[in-house]
């Protein structure tokens, strides 16, 4: 899984890339939870983090095919590699399609992709979830999003269980689309974000000195990879020493199984 960090600046940028984000997300905080920074300051993100991280960006929720397709080319062409695109001014599937389309070629003649997005706290409003899958799959869009639109209300993990956050990113991924979960999400949801297969998660809050609203500092977004990283190997050890203490227990009563050599992490 990967830890992409949303930047709203260029110093918080190269906060990212020094903390070790494996994506920066241009995105304005101040401008709603998808909120698209200016041209001129994704100039500047991209200049700051200088191809050493793939460089994504936020681009609001979509209204006309018209707009959608022109913003999408221009973010592509000053170096985004992945477009987030939300859907939730659409009243139906049909609209949702036809907005990811023109996103989809904006973004493409510029060589990007586009993830749309959902919000778990806003399931009767614009494309839930579920017709989001479809919508992208068959628009044709890298990957998708679910996230959370009130940034003061529950987190993603309070809204939605495991399970259930399970259950959706399967279905994502039996449908060949990249799979990305944000909405507030803590040091401590990011084992439960992993747990669930998701691609990537996202966050904002939890790298900034002074929440969302503040700056990212390298030192937050490293301890969010080290508790990430602990998480992974006090997983792996645990599942070794279970399959040893198995085999152990095999050999003492003469059956021996081989290990599957799967790998689940």
């Amino acid at each position: 899984m990967q830890l992409l960090v949303s930047c709203a600046s260029p110093l918080d940028a190269l906060a990212a890339v020094d903390g070790g984000a494996d994506i920066v997300d241009a995105k304005d905080p101040a401008a709603g939870p998808l909120g698209a920074v200016t041209f001129d300051v994704f100039r500047g993100i991209a200049a700051a983090v200088a191809g050493r991280r793939q460089l994504t960006a936020a681009m609001g929720d979509a209204r006309s095919s018209t707009s959608v397709e022109t913003d999408a080319r221009m973010f592509a062409s000053l170096g985004a590699a992945l477009i987030k695109v939300g859907l939730a001014e659409t009243t139906s599937a049909a609209e949702a399609r036809t907005l990811a389309a023109a996103a989809i070629r904006g973004a493409r003649s510029g060589g990007a992709g586009v993830v749309l997005v959902a919000c778990a706290d806003r399931l009767h409003e614009g494309v839930s979830p579920t017709a989001l899958l479809d919508v992208a799959s068959s628009a044709g869009a890298a990957g998708v999003l679910l996230d959370t639109a009130d940034k003061r209300g529950p987190r993603l993990t309070e809204l939605l269980s495991p399970a259930s956050l399970a259950a959706w990113v399967e279905r994502a991924h039996r449908q060949s689309l990249t799979v990305a979960l944000a909405g507030q999400l803590r040091a401590d949801d990011l084992p439960i974000v992993r747990q669930c297969g998701a691609d990537v998660a996202g966050v904002r809050g939890a790298a900034c000195a002074g929440g969302r609203g503040g700056v990212v500092e390298a030192a937050r977004v490293r301890a969010l990879l080290d508790g990430f990283t602990h998480d992974i190997t006090r997983g792996r050890r645990v599942r070794e020493n279970l399959a040893s203490q198995r085999l152990r227990a095999d050999t003492g009563s003469g059956t021996r199984e081989p290990p599957s050599g799967r790998r689940t992490d």
